[in-house]
């Protein structure tokens, strides 16, 4: 057996043309879905990036306990449960959060890793002839010079990490597809900000811009006007269209070897984000609305052989954790809360009634596939709120000398294995978002489904209000959890 996982990061759905897209040029997500089964109602878990990661791993929601950590010694990592049972697995990435403190723990799990530099602020290049513009949106001077001098060294195409990073994907299939049992994880930063992309691919499409450099877009309310927002969404659109081509190359690649015969391909993204909608950039801010929380999801399983086929059966990315191990006849941890996604590809049939999403401290989520109920904290404190860990690691550094002063132990939860964990008072710190002055909200996705208009029924809502508890004590939530949310 082999698998392939192609895992981009902040890719929108609603940018791609098998999810109903006109206007972005993706032909290559067009061919994907020609020859895969497309979901329609696949939703995150835990949020943002190392969280999401978290889950892709253990096919189990961690944001109720956790906010942006490692994994941790009771984790149990699904591409270290098939390396262990001689599945090769290897992982070639882009994603810098990977080589940092909060992210240090994922990439050793696998058989081998290929990490290619530059995203971001990633801190690569050492330039210091390299003057930053000072007005390189709006960012805080260390980020703004480590991205501006990572862009100097990427000049030509084949330059790009994403590039890099496909190229090495690519190799690894040449080399070895003539062998068994291996799984390769593809995964690329982009489409995620700041949106600097090739020109070839700006150039697809009628836009002119003659303001400053400007391809960032704030965690904000939208404030830029209507040229502004159009360029970001125009430069978003041309780094889709890149994604899209180098995903090509990957496909390509399966015709051309016959792997489409005996590997399983799985294409996904961690997140979407807001590019204007709702009135706001970003993500984790604001309540999670589906441009971020409903995400593009595509399963082709040589088992079954379906193809060019449209799923609505409610999925979540705990999924994908157990789906692979059980292609690979493995059996699954006890504590795996996802579903093997075997059936649903093959029939449509349904994988579970509701699903839970979030991120640590901001409104718990949850929707049945035709409502979404987004239940805010009942105080503006936010509390109480803590972190359980075994590993005190934010996204780039160490939990602070006073956080870990506030360090006490908590009983196991019956994830833990029998480990008693730190528990970290962090109620009020605002890390994330404030979503309390949102208050909580009840959508129609079905009436509604750009979410425009909150619906007021007490029925749907104390429904939901009762899936709620009910995903809340199937995720054995902390039970401040319960008190943070004004839940009974």
């Amino acid at each position: 057996m082999k698998a392939i996982l192609v895992l981009f990061d902040s890719l929108n759905r609603h940018m791609l043309s098998p999810y109903g897209c006109q206007w972005v040029h993706t032909p290559n997500f067009a061919r994907l879905a020609e020859r895969a089964v497309t979901f329609t109602s696949a939703y995150v878990g835990s949020m943002p990036c190392m969280p999401a990661r978290r889950e892709l791993h253990t096919g189990r929601c961690n944001f109720l306990h956790r906010s942006w950590g490692p994994l941790e010694p009771f984790d149990d990592s699904m591409p270290e449960l098939l390396k262990t049972a001689g599945v090769y697995t290897h992982l070639v990435s882009d994603h810098y959060h990977y080589w940092e403190e909060g992210g240090c723990t994922y990439h050793t799990r696998y058989s081998s890793w290929d990490a290619s530099r530059g995203q971001e602020g990633d801190p690569w290049k050492a330039d210091l002839t390299v003057p930053a513009p000072r007005s390189l949106n709006g960012r805080e001077a260390a980020w703004l010079r480590s991205d501006w001098m990572n862009r100097r060294y990427t000049t030509r195409e084949a330059d790009w990490p994403q590039a890099r990073t496909f190229r090495g994907g690519c190799q690894f299939l040449r080399t070895n597809h003539a062998a068994d049992n291996w799984l390769l994880q593809i995964e690329t930063f982009d489409p995620h900000e700041p949106y600097y992309v090739p020109q070839k691919y700006v150039d697809m499409y009628e836009h002119v811009w003659n303001g400053p450099i400007y391809d960032w877009p704030p965690y904000a309310r939208v404030k830029e006007d209507e040229a502004a927002v159009r360029h970001l969404r125009v430069l978003n659109a041309a780094l889709v269209s890149m994604c899209d081509a180098h995903l090509g190359k990957v496909l390509s690649l399966m015709d051309e070897l016959a792997l489409w015969d005996d590997t399983m391909l799985i294409v996904t993204t961690d997140h979407g984000f807001l590019l204007g909608e709702h009135e706001w950039w970003g993500k984790c801010r604001m309540p999670f609305y589906n441009e971020i929380a409903r995400i593009p999801l595509f399963v082709w399983d040589p088992r079954c052989r379906r193809a060019g086929a449209s799923c609505d059966a409610l999925v979540q990315t705990i999924d994908l954790a157990p789906t692979l191990l059980r292609y690979f006849n493995q059996p699954l941890p006890a504590d795996v809360q996802g579903a093997d996604l075997a059936a649903t590809v093959a029939t449509g049939s349904p994988a579970r009634a509701a699903g839970l999403y979030g991120v640590h401290g901001g409104h718990v989520n949850v929707t049945d596939g035709r409502y979404t109920y987004m239940r805010a904290p009942a105080t503006a404190d936010n509390a109480p709120l803590f972190e359980y860990t075994h590993m005190p690691t934010h996204m780039r550094r160490t939990f602070s000398v006073e956080e870990m002063r506030r360090v006490e132990l908590a009983e196991p939860f019956r994830f833990t294995k029998g480990c008693r964990t730190m528990k970290i008072d962090c109620s009020g710190r605002g890390k994330w978002t404030d979503a309390h002055s949102f208050g909580s909200l009840l959508f129609d996705v079905a009436g509604d489904p750009g979410q425009l208009q909150p619906l007021s029924d007490p029925a749907v809502e104390k429904r939901m209000i009762a899936l709620l508890n009910d995903q809340l004590a199937a995720a054995d939530a902390p039970p401040e959890q319960w008190q943070r949310l004004g839940l009974e």
